[in-house]
């Protein structure tokens, strides 16, 4: 189907490539609020040709919303009152202001709320690549409030990403999303922030970082244009998963102000149970 992504960037690229691959998508439209991203998006064949907002829409049959989730409170509306029976996705990180936003829109039916759980720490479309989607989870949510044809639109189309699918309601998803990913993001920022800080009087600190640091704060290189919206809307959830995590850290340092090992090795010990989950 022809198929219309507003915002070109690392996610909406992606979805671009892998579309186009599969099949799925026999032409895609690109719009953007930036006519250099749409220019590299033709000059990478990433799209097909690029529209304006109300060209794309006309003219595509599916229409994928993979902006900001800032732009998403202003544009999903907008988006909403220029379709007709065409199927709305949006892939934004975060769900309860998103969906409140259109929640009395008279085509909200049209619209499919997911959430591609997939990235890098790079951002726009110079970091779309192919396959990022494969063998990840995606979450639709609050699909009783979409018609049926636009969730298996919906479905069709990650399963053609090659993603698992579940499904959960909106403030479900804000909460689990608050320790899966916002609480790692702002510790790694915070690790990052506070390595930074020492590097002004050891300048060879970072000589000495071994691959584990250089895992742990990988996410600190993302983007705060997207990642300050996602802690606007999702504040109060992650405000709660910070608060346990200052208390664990806290504890961690009263043991070893103690020099209490023991209890110190069992905390980590607790720790590895991660292993059975994250293999």
């Amino acid at each position: 189907m022809k198929t219309c992504i507003i915002g070109t960037g690392h996610i909406g690229g992606s979805m671009a490539i892998d579309l186009k691959e599969s099949g799925f998508s026999s032409e895609i439209i690109g719009v953007d609020a930036c006519p250099e991203s749409l220019d590299k998006a033709l000059r990478r064949r990433i799209i097909d040709k690029a529209a304006s907002l109300e060209e794309g829409i006309a003219q595509a049959e599916l229409v994928i919303v993979a902006t900001p989730v800032d732009a998403m409170l202003e544009l999903l509306p907008k988006v909403l009152d220029l379709v007709g029976g065409q199927v709305v996705l949006e892939t934004g990180s975060t769900k309860e202001h998103i969906l409140a936003a259109v929640a009395q829109h008279p085509k909200r039916n049209r619209l499919v709320a997911t959430h591609p759980m997939a990235g890098t720490e790079f951002s726009g479309i110079e970091a779309a690549i192919p396959n990022l989607f494969a063998g990840k989870y995606t979450v639709i949510c609050e699909a009783t409030k979409s018609d049926e044809d636009a969730v298996q639109t919906a479905e069709s189309l990650y399963q053609a990403l090659g993603m698992k699918l579940t499904r959960l309601d909106a403030k479900a998803h804000d909460v689990h999303t608050a320790y899966v990913s916002h609480i790692s993001h702002i510790s790694s920022f915070a690790l990052a922030l506070t390595v930074l800080e020492k590097e002004k009087d050891e300048q060879q600190i970072f000589q000495l970082a071994s691959s584990g640091f250089a895992s742990t704060v990988r996410l600190a290189k993302s983007s705060p244009d997207m990642w300050t919206p996602i802690f606007r809307q999702n504040r109060d959830k992650v405000l709660d998963v910070l608060d346990e995590h200052i208390t664990v850290l806290s504890k961690f340092r009263s043991l070893l102000i103690k020099q209490d090992f023991e209890q110190l090795h069992q905390l980590m010990a607790q720790a590895n149970e991660i292993r059975r989950m994250l293999p």
